[in-house]
């Protein structure tokens, strides 16, 4: 787990994977670039294997933007932007996890225990192949440009 700062933030992204298992490394790498896009303006976290260490992760957060990897079927490349924020996000986008405990269950759990911060977007890239030893696959590649992009924006919106 890498913190980019150790103090609160009000908006905290992290980016969540595993790095030997090529796609599913989406998330690490968009954290990774989002920091060297936007510096310190927010606080920036790269998590493997997160589970339930996810919710001491967002702690202290107003704004949390997750970036995983998502399997739920569509066209590798896909993005999709959830608010977990008022409600569960149901697991159509996340049905299972390369982590032990889920990114889904770790939102719900935060959520059953009143500790959800206040906003809570969560972006999944679709897969192709989370082979061990793999590279990104070029759609999933592509798709990364436009998630960094997407975040990157939705910060920026956070501090207008």
């Amino acid at each position: 787990m890498k913190k980019d700062s150790p103090h609160s933030s009000a908006i905290r992204i992290i980016g969540l994977g595993n790095g030997m298992r090529g796609d599913d490394a989406v998330g690490l790498m968009a954290a990774r670039r989002i920091r060297q896009q936007i510096g310190d303006k927010v606080e920036v976290i790269e998590a493997e294997m997160a589970g339930v260490d996810l919710i001491e992760l967002m702690k202290g957060a107003h704004s949390v933007m997750l970036i995983d990897a998502a399997r739920s079927g569509q066209a590798p490349g896909t993005i999709h932007r959830l608010d977990a924020s008022a409600s569960p996000i149901g697991a159509q986008i996340f049905p299972r996890s390369s982590h032990a405990f889920g990114t889904i269950d770790a939102l719900e759990l935060a959520r059953a225990m009143g500790v959800l911060p206040a906003t809570v977007i969560v972006y999944g890239v679709e897969v192709d192949n989370t082979d061990a030893g793999q590279p990104l696959s070029p759609l999933v590649a592509t798709a990364l440009d436009e998630a960094v992009d997407r975040i990157v924006q939705d910060c920026e919106a956070c501090h207008a």
